[in-house]
């Protein structure tokens, strides 16, 4: 389990925690991310090599591979740990269309925080 989702897991265990609230605040802040991994493939790649780069040059040629492999719909995976970065870069660095890319991206990432919410309320009861 990644920072998020064990920070949305003890926020979920407070008496007044409400649920729409987390997920919203969860997925939101996730996309937000993506955007910037987006905008730095977009135009920041000169960056690329930097100790604050998010991605690798080593991951960026992975995600760039499964990106023109599959397709703009390989966003929906942006949520996993590893590729998830890369991918959202590659995006930018492929000029997917924001519209699209922002679809995408938060299909697959509310997906993640709706399901963790769920598995969360199934264990709690």
């Amino acid at each position: 389990m990644g920072v998020s989702e064990a920070a949305l897991v003890v926020a979920a265990t407070q008496p007044d925690a409400q649920p729409f609230q987390l997920f919203f605040a969860a997925t939101a802040g996730n996309v937000l991310g993506a955007v910037v991994n987006f905008a730095l493939g977009r135009s920041l790649l000169r960056f690329e090599g930097r100790r604050w780069f998010p991605v690798s040059p080593a991951n960026r040629r992975k995600a760039e591979a499964l990106f023109c492999r599959y397709g703009r719909p390989v966003l929906l995976f942006s949520w996993l740990p590893v590729i998830g970065d890369p991918l959202t870069l590659a995006a930018g660095l492929l000029r997917t269309p924001f519209a699209i890319f922002l679809a995408y991206v938060t299909i697959g990432k509310a997906a993640r925080y709706a399901v963790l919410l769920w598995l969360w309320d199934v264990i709690a009861r």
